[in-house]
């Protein structure tokens, strides 16, 4: 069986976020997808299997990190896509039926690929008590992101202060569903991004997450409302680094990036 792992929100390898890549006949028992996943140990393994011609998708999808089945995921749908168009094996846009709903991956010509992904709803809420000491720094605003992403949105004072993060990870975990987002202006706009961002998701068994596609579901409408401008590049400012460019459209956020194939291999098991 062929598996891949493709780095997703780059164009050079060992950059972006790494995701497994398994295209399948039928999805398996849910035992054997889990035990792929914490195998691949990547934030998460992606699975896909064509659906019939004629339906509102073309394939399936599911999403695993190496603790849990998760409802969304931006860098591994991106990996998917990635393979399908690479192999030939699709052209054009490629539908998902996901827990998420139905997700469109449509390429480009310079190799690069737009993710259609529902906008998360934001709400700001007080901080709460302790969330600073966790975090290790004082938030200037919190929001939560709703059910479909599950996380805090956290406004930090400046970047330097977003890269300077060393969570306390087993605290910062009663603060939300999945994780936190940490967020802050770009400090040069000239340097190519507009904003910087961390995510941390101890829940489902990342401490840190390289890119996260899902989480700029949410940072797209919050700095689109702050820099008045529907269409702004995202820099994910972890130790691999990745670049997001969003275009908030309504209801739908689009999520355009890169993605390249570092190993194509054979699972045996």
């Amino acid at each position: 069986m062929r598996i891949r792992i493709v780095d997703a929100f780059t164009d050079r390898p060992f950059a972006g976020n790494p995701a497994g890549v398994l295209l399948l006949d039928a999805f398996p028992d849910d035992a054997w997808l889990q035990s792929v996943a914490v195998e691949v140990n990547h934030a998460e393994t992606a699975f896909a299997h064509p659906l019939p011609e004629g339906g509102e998708a073309d394939w399936a999808l599911r999403w695993f990190t190496p603790a849990t089945e998760v409802d969304m995921c931006g860098h591994a749908t991106l990996a998917t896509a990635h393979v399908l168009h690479s192999t030939g094996t699709t052209k054009g846009p490629v539908r998902f039926a996901t827990r998420s709903g139905v997700l469109v991956a449509t390429p480009h010509e310079d190799g690069s690929l737009t993710l259609d992904f529902p906008t998360a709803p934001l709400t700001e809420e007080p901080v709460p008590a302790g969330l600073a000491e966790a975090l290790g720094a004082r938030p200037l605003s919190v929001h939560d992101t709703g059910p479909s992403v599950g996380d805090l949105l956290v406004e930090l004072a400046d970047e330097r202060t977003v890269r300077g993060l060393a969570p306390d990870l087993r605290a910062l975990a009663a603060h939300s569903r999945r994780g936190v987002i940490a967020t802050a202006r770009a400090a040069d706009p000239a340097a190519g991004h507009d904003f910087v961002s961390r995510c941390f998701f101890p829940n489902v068994g990342i401490d840190e997450d390289p890119v996260t596609g899902s989480a700029h579901t949410a940072l797209a409408p919050f700095w689109a409302g702050r820099l008045d401008r529907t269409d702004l590049t995202g820099l994910q400012a972890s130790a691999r680094t990745g670049l997001v460019r969003v275009g908030l459209r309504g209801a739908r956020t689009l999520l355009t990036g890169s993605a390249v194939t570092v190993i194509d291999g054979e699972l045996t098991a």
